[in-house]
């Protein structure tokens, strides 16, 4: 697929998707013509990038374990740096912070709407 379709089948501005190639997050075949060529698994995988940025991640961290992500995972660090290692004990303890904050807002929205909801109901009655 060209980089338009994967653009809008992901959601991400072209721009970011050059920046990804460039950053050797995701790759291209190239055309004839010079046009990029992006398998299916690209979609996914842009997915997954963008889920890793969101969350916090540097793309050179992404760039590490995105081979972590992949069915059949492959998980081989020959030679774990220890600042790489520190990072991603503090980015995983940082989205375990924010999942818990999440889950806790999740649950004051459900009961606030709950409340409102057997108002309603008991207005109507």
């Amino acid at each position: 697929m060209r980089i338009g379709e994967l653009a809008e089948r992901t959601g991400t501005p072209r721009r970011l998707l050059r920046y990804y190639e460039e950053q050797r997050l995701i790759s291209a075949a190239r055309l004839p013509n010079g046009y990029r060529d992006y398998d299916e698994r690209n979609v996914d995988r842009v997915r997954q990038i963008r889920g890793l940025l969101d969350a916090g991640l540097p793309t050179r961290i992404i760039r590490q374990i995105l081979p972590c992500l992949d069915s059949p995972r492959t998980i081989h660090f020959p030679d774990p740096e220890p600042e790489m290692i520190a990072t991603l004990r503090a980015e995983m303890d940082r989205m375990s912070a924010r999942i818990d904050c999440l889950v806790r807002n999740r649950d004051a929205i459900g009961s606030y709407l709950d409340a409102v909801l057997a108002r309603d109901r008991s207005a109507a009655d």
